[in-house]
């Protein structure tokens, strides 16, 4: 089991989401399965089907949340150094082909979304980048091939 780095906050959020499936979501999916089997012959019941393969997505999204949790290693934001890019550390790069800027916080996977600039450690820039101080470079192998990024910034 991998270990998940994370802030106070990103554990919260997770165990709150958690908290959300079991005490109400769950119930609500058991409710239609109970409906849904009152209806007669469960073996041409689209609505029973239905409801069942919910509940197996629910229960397996509320596995790997509970294995996310469990697998939880806090981080303490106040021993963040910035004088290197790590986890939880706000960096700015420019692409050296492109010449385009972009800023990352290097989050766990759990926390990450592209759309507000977290991205997961465990993407292959972020390995690229993680450990580099600024003005240094890092070439990184992604699927459509080789990128090379300067570390401009790096703060919190």
């Amino acid at each position: 089991m991998a270990t998940n780095y994370m802030t106070a906050d990103g554990y919260k959020k997770l165990v709150e989401e958690l908290n959300e499936l079991e005490r109400v979501q769950r119930p609500a999916i058991s409710k239609l399965i109970g409906e849904a089997r009152d209806k007669g012959d469960l073996s041409e019941n689209a609505e029973y089907d239905a409801a069942k393969e919910a509940q197996g997505m629910l229960e397996m999204k509320i596995s790997n949340l509970k294995n996310m949790i469990n697998s939880a290693r806090m981080i303490d934001e106040s021993k963040i150094n910035t004088n290197e890019v790590q986890i939880l550390t706000r960096v700015k790069i420019k692409n050296i082909k492109s010449g385009q800027i972009m800023t990352y916080i290097i989050v766990s996977e759990s926390e990450a979304n592209l759309k507000e600039g977290k991205l997961s450690v465990t993407t292959p820039i972020a390995k690229g980048l993680l450990g580099k101080k600024v003005g240094q470079k890092a070439s990184v192998t992604v699927p459509s091939g080789e990128m090379e990024f300067e570390v401009l910034e790096i703060s919190l």
